[in-house]
């Protein structure tokens, strides 16, 4: 049959579905049930992982492996780089008789011990102070990983410092779970639920990227070192024509898109949605909901995927914020929720929301999270690329607020004067065309404008720009929520009536909060005047948002609830601080590269062509006035590029000689940036009047058009 050749078929797909996944299915028919049993409720939090157990597992998991080639395993863990990091050891031991085993102990699964000093640890460690230690965790599948003809079993980690300090983005994700689920049984609890035992977040990560000819990334120094286009004159088109958007595949793209589809499936990330986006050459992915830690497993692994791909079919996907000037950038919407063991979405509003208790606490306990720790969810999503993209016509403003919709408004709205008593109904649209059915409506409309929208049983954050890990932006989420919820866990628990004391914590958060709801366009100039009135943060700098770490309520809130100690908190802002700096260092000097030795010249040597034309008309006695204003216009935009070449190579310099990395990044941001902006303000314009086929480098139509 025709359709077994095309594995992102349905029948395919169906059995390529995490076929390369140590999942729930291999581990019944594969383990003893007694270990499968022990095994489960290690994953469940219930008891920790014995290692006899553990020993039983390593060998199971280590034979799945070999059957489908593996010769390696590794823990496969997420530094504070950002991305992912591993180190393969093999199955096979030397015996002494000079032969081999395959051996993989339940030690070497639950523990590894990588080389932990050229990782980013923010002062944590010493460099000379070596030691780390991966820890598997349980709760995200074991995986098989093909990197050409290299098969390696991935073990997910954590990672840590020989002190016990977390040296990656799972570990205080994991915490953040863990306390999450400890002050949202405490509430359901004292609310007179008596069924739900654990309660977790849940992430679906949307994922925007770029695809481009291999053959124009080739040809630009600045995406190969930096992932954007540090250079380049618009597109006589661009997206005016709102063409691109959901628009039909090029059959190039929907092969790249069958083929990441295949390799995700294999490793069991559930990607579904696929389609065109805003920008020509963007593109969006997307998957069905899970665990928040194995959502942002699989967030990494779809973003290594798409990389991976692309380069087998001769394209290469680019993951940056804004990788061209003057369309849009992408993003990473978080579309986050919190679920219950038995099944509950504690988001979800049902078909009476003011009579859903459950929900309004958790719903309201959500907005005054966000609006008490606004600044702390800017900083989880501050980065360089991001401060290209926030604030313009494509994501959402560097002032975060909630859209509620007009549902859940005028039940806010109802709360702050009393008890809710009804909820607006959704009805039905009618098209009047009478071969098409009416269907329902929602009851709210979405608001694609809005940082933290809700969008019917979930939040979106649609702030997290698509390079980062969802782990910063998610245990940051799960903490702050967590705190809200031990405040109100706190009042219910020691309440004489639980239902009245609801009541009143209810009004109290919708009275004293509601600054922070707004269902409007977030993108107009009386939205940033009228935020300054409600006196909420607008915070355009990603230096100065990461500055905010350091505030007193946010160390407490990280230290209260274990996500992350003092120490750690501090740490983090210092690596963050020194990753910001350091690609603005790589931008400059990529920047000076092609300013000097690629655009330079060629402009030069132009100007000297006109030259040379403007003296052989002017001798026959012809007027050479169009070539002499061209020659004009080119030396001056020559002179005016190497005078701006100069003042960056001085602000890069003296950036680089800065010690503290507060005013190191500072530095960047008010001189470095700007004198970047004006060597590229001056190449561009030359763009527009050097020879075409003299110019250096592919240009925005082409990168954007050609496929």
């Amino acid at each position: 049959m025709t359709v077994e050749k095309n594995e992102a078929s349905p029948i395919r797909a169906a059995k390529v579905f995490g076929s390369n996944v140590f999942n729930d299915a291999v581990m019944r028919e594969r383990l003893p049930k007694s270990v499968y049993k022990s095994l489960k409720k290690a994953i469940s939090g219930e008891t920790p992982l014995a290692l006899d157990v553990a020993n039983v597992v390593a060998n199971a998991m280590k034979d799945w492996a070999i059957e489908k080639n593996a010769t390696h395993y590794c823990h496969w863990f997420q530094p504070m780089t950002g991305l992912t990091a591993e180190k393969h050891d093999p199955f096979i031991s030397p015996t002494a008789d000079g032969s081999t085993l395959l051996e993989f102990s339940g030690k070497q699964l639950i523990q590894g011990e990588p080389d932990a000093s050229s990782f980013p640890s923010g002062g944590l460690r010493a460099t000379f102070e070596a030691r780390g230690y991966t820890a598997w965790d349980c709760t995200s599948p074991v995986f098989i990983k093909e990197d050409g003809n290299n098969v390696t079993l991935f073990i997910p980690s954590a990672f840590c410092s020989y002190t016990g300090c977390a040296l990656d983005k799972k570990t205080p994700l994991l915490r953040s779970m863990d306390t999450l689920n400890k002050q949202s049984i405490r509430v359901l609890k004292a609310l007179g639920n008596t069924t739900s035992s654990r309660v977790t977040s849940t992430l679906g990560p949307e994922q925007e990227y770029f695809l481009i000819d291999k053959k124009f990334y080739d040809k630009r120094l600045d995406l190969i070192v930096s992932g954007r286009t540090l250079f380049g004159a618009p597109s006589p088109r661009g997206q005016e024509m709102d063409d691109h958007y959901f628009g039909s595949l090029h059959e190039r793209i929907a092969s790249f898109m069958a083929e990441l589809n295949t390799e995700l499936w294999k490793l069991g990330v559930t990607a579904t949605t696929q389609h065109n986006e805003v920008s020509p050459a963007q593109y969006e992915v997307a998957p069905v909901y899970g665990t928040v830690n194995v959502a942002t497993d699989h967030n990494q692994l779809t973003m290594e995927t798409l990389q991976k791909v692309a380069l087998r079919q001769g394209l290469v996907c680019l993951l940056h914020e804004k990788p061209f000037a003057g369309v849009n950038g992408s993003g990473k919407h978080n579309n986050w929720s919190i679920v219950t063991d038995d099944g509950i979405n504690l988001l979800d509003p049902g078909s009476t929301p003011h009579e859903n208790m459950s929900f309004l606490v958790f719903l309201c306990a959500t907005v005054k999270a966000v609006d008490k720790y606004a600044k702390l969810l800017r900083a989880s999503v501050a980065n360089t690329g991001n401060e290209h993209r926030l604030g313009a016509n494509e994501a959402p403003p560097a002032i975060v607020s909630v859209f509620l919709g007009d549902q859940l408004t005028d039940i806010f709205e109802q709360l702050a004067i009393g008890t809710a008593k009804s909820s607006r109904e959704s009805g039905e649209l009618k098209l009047g065309i009478s071969t098409l059915p009416p269907f329902h409506k929602d009851c709210t409309d979405r608001n694609r404008t809005s940082p933290f929208a809700f969008t019917g049983n979930r939040f979106e954050f649609r702030m997290p720009g698509s390079t980062q890990s969802c782990s910063g932006v998610n245990f940051t989420l799960n903490t702050v929520v967590a705190e809200i919820l031990s405040e109100i866990a706190d009042e219910l628990e020691k309440a004489e009536d639980v239902k009245v004391a609801a009541q009143k914590i209810l009004g109290k958060i919708t009275t004293e909060h509601k600054r922070i709801v707004f269902n409007g366009d977030n993108y107009t100039k009386e939205w940033v005047e009228e935020a300054a009135r409600r006196g909420l943060p607008n915070i355009t700098s990603s230096v100065e948002s990461l500055q905010c770490l350091a505030e007193k309520d946010f160390v407490e809130v990280f230290a209260k609830h274990g996500v992350l100690s003092n120490d750690e908190l501090h740490a983090r802002q210092e690596i963050l601080l020194e990753s910001y700096a350091m690609t603005l260092n790589i931008e400059a000097m990529a920047t000076l590269d092609i300013a000097k030795r690629q655009i330079l010249p060629v402009a030069v040597s132009y100007s000297s062509t006109l030259g040379t034309a403007a003296q052989a008309v002017k001798a026959a006695g012809v007027s050479a006035d169009a070539q002499i204003a061209l020659l004009k216009q080119t030396c001056d935009l020559i002179n005016s590029l190497k005078n701006a070449i100069e003042v960056l190579e001085v602000a890069t310099k003296k950036s680089q000689h800065e010690n503290d990395v507060n005013k190191k990044a500072a530095l960047y941001r008010d001189e470095v940036v700007p004198a970047m902006g004006d060597v590229r303000l001056y190449a561009d314009e030359l763009e527009k009047v050097v020879d075409a086929s003299l110019w250096p480098l592919p240009t925005y139509a082409q990168m954007l058009f050609l496929k």
